[in-house]
């Protein structure tokens, strides 16, 4: 079994529009815009990371805004929800502020005795929001949003698969541990991690395949330490029959890949070196930052991409 996995580092989904994505991320969600890069297989469009103060793993919500992108198919093989952390009571808080920023498919409820409010984002994402203890993590006050409401981070992620059994049988080798279910639901929860610690599998043995789109998740991404832990979770992989990516450098972390029993993309991230290795603290996500290849071609990849704003 795998013991260097610390829980989620980041989630990876796709827009139609990068200034509206920008947009309900930071002026919505209230969450700060930690890097503005360039999606590193195609520097015509931006790859930007949402987060906590300094994007500490476990916190960022990123995008690729491949621009007029067809919406996603929900469906079976894919991240059907994905969740975040707030402060215990204040639910009532984000369903009046998301209600007044025209957000829709607000639906409260709870899970496993957790108060959530689910809510779709601009491409039909599908989110929640769950009342959590802080566990030493510290809210983004962004744009209106108090300390006392603001998101902590994520909570977890909900797969929705045809077939669970070949991704329990992952996640129990990844060192996750099957808590409770209820109903269809089933969580795991590793010890020992960071607060976004939970993976929730959905299955629904009659849904139809999802269809990749704007508002589809396009990877899920573990955390571990750094590459020496990598290295180890990579040779357990291969062990085990995956076929896994070689280690690729995302200049904010280094990156694996493989494909999921249930058809769902995971990665395996290193912690550091960190969102802050080109950008003081204070002004993350401000510049557009391009891999050092991408340098010499600074000027015709900032006349593709679109304004987003502040």
């Amino acid at each position: 079994m795998i013991k260097d996995i610390k829980g989620l580092h980041h989630v990876t989904s796709m827009a139609a529009d990068a200034a509206e994505n920008n947009r309900f991320f930071t002026d919505t969600l209230g969450l700060r815009r930690v890097k503005k890069t360039v999606n590193f297989d195609a520097p015509e469009v931006y790859h930007l990371y949402y987060g906590d103060e300094i994007g500490t793993p476990g916190s960022v919500m990123t995008y690729f805004p491949f621009g007029r992108m067809p919406k996603g198919r929900r469906g079976t093989g894919e991240v059907g929800v994905t969740e975040f952390a707030v402060p215990e009571g204040a639910l009532p808080y984000w369903r009046d502020r998301l209600g007044a920023q025209g957000a829709t498919g607000l639906r409260e409820g709870s899970f496993l005795g957790e108060a959530r409010l689910e809510f779709d984002g601009p491409d039909g994402d599908s989110f929640a929001l769950v009342e959590s203890a802080d566990r030493g993590r510290t809210a983004w006050t962004g744009n209106g949003v108090s300390g006392d409401a603001g998101i902590l981070g994520f909570n977890g992620a909900r797969l929705r698969l045809r077939d669970a059994a070949g991704t329990d049988e992952l996640l129990r080798f990844m060192g996750y541990q099957k808590d409770e279910s209820d109903g269809a639901v089933t969580r795991y929860r590793i010890e020992g991690g960071n607060a976004a610690d939970t993976i929730d599998l959905e299955a629904m043995p009659g849904g139809k395949p999802a269809a990749q789109g704007a508002g589809s998740v396009h990877h899920i991404a573990f955390a571990v330490e750094d590459r020496a832990a990598q290295a180890r979770v990579r040779e357990a992989l291969l062990a085990t029959g995956y076929q896994v990516t070689p280690v690729i450098d995302r200049d904010y972390f280094w990156a694996i890949y493989f494909r999921t029993p249930g058809g769902v993309l995971f990665e395996i991230a290193t912690n550091e070196p960190g969102f802050d290795r080109d950008e003081d603290t204070a002004h993350l996500g401000e510049a557009l930052k391009l891999p050092e290849r991408y340098e010499p071609y600074r000027s015709r990849i900032e006349a593709q991409l679109p304004g987003i704003g502040a």
